[in-house]
């Protein structure tokens, strides 16, 4: 079969624990394509697995099956579910790793620590059956011996409600959305990248055609317009990045050192008048 199942974990590539997942889903479905979203998400940061994820989720064919194991409550009293999109499938533990899925098909604002009850596109399970996992199951690798078999029978054809049992609610967290007063619209850091670059939660789109006309303010520097792309400014510069935010970037070198900015950090964006 032609399915395609993504995996986004914080194993690393140190140990086999990846590998073992792919040669668990392998086993059960030979057939299916396997594609690495990311294996370095910082150890149980299950907010950057999240944002990790929904930048890169929507660029995959329906059908796609993505398997996140970012698990900090591993073997604990926490759900491992299916979410079920119109889409796309999410098999996860049930910790907040999906709020910017469910943020998505949301009309309001996830209220912050709380169960987001699920609206009509949306469905969800619970992988209380152990009928289709491995055995026996382990207390601390439910990657190996629940996610990935269970996505696997998923990539097979199995329905969902087949594998699981219907739930109403999922774990979220509240995303951050920046708010503008006065001229200034206030965000934070939601991501720091591989090369230090800073993503915020400003949407690129609320600054298109301002130009030269604002100032982002990240701690006590100013960084004054936007620029095309990395190689046109010189220093710190802001512009709008591949994932629709705007960035905050050294050229080449690392703003979120050379800044000591980290995820969660504010920044504000100021319009000339």
């Amino acid at each position: 079969m032609g399915t395609i199942i993504t995996l986004t974990t914080d194993f690393g590539l140190a140990d086999a624990y990846a590998g073992v997942l792919k040669g668990v889903i392998l086993r059960i479905n030979p057939e299916v394509q396997i594609v690495d979203i990311c294996h370095s998400i910082k150890p149980q940061n299950v907010r950057e697995a999240a944002f990790v994820l929904s930048t890169a989720y929507q660029y995959f064919p329906t059908g796609t099956i993505h398997v996140v194991v970012v698990d900090p409550g591993v073997g604990t009293n926490r759900l491992p579910v299916i979410l079920k999109t119109p889409a796309m499938y999410f098999v996860a533990p049930d910790n907040g790793v999906l709020s910017y899925i469910l943020d998505s098909f949301s009309s309001q604002a996830v209220p912050s620590s709380e169960r987001v009850t699920l609206g009509p596109d949306l469905k969800a399970y619970a992988l209380i059956s152990r009928d289709y996992w491995l055995k026996p199951v382990s207390n601390t690798f439910h990657g190996r011996d629940i996610f990935a078999p269970i996505a696997a029978r998923l990539s097979l054809g199995m329905p969902a409600s087949s594998l699981g049992q219907k739930i109403d609610t999922l774990s979220a967290f509240s995303i951050p959305h920046p708010e503008e007063k006065d001229g200034v619209i206030r965000g934070q850091v939601l991501h720091v990248d591989s090369f230090g670059n800073l993503i915020t939660n400003i949407r690129s789109e609320r600054l298109s055609g301002k130009g030269q006309s604002v100032t982002i303010v990240v701690g006590e520097h100013r960084v004054r317009g936007l620029v095309r792309t990395y190689a046109e400014g010189e220093g710190l510069m802001a512009l709008a990045g591949s994932s629709g935010y705007l960035e905050v970037s050294l050229k080449n070198r690392d703003a979120a050192n050379f800044l000591r900015a980290q995820a969660g950090d504010e920044i504000k964006v100021e319009f000339a008048g």
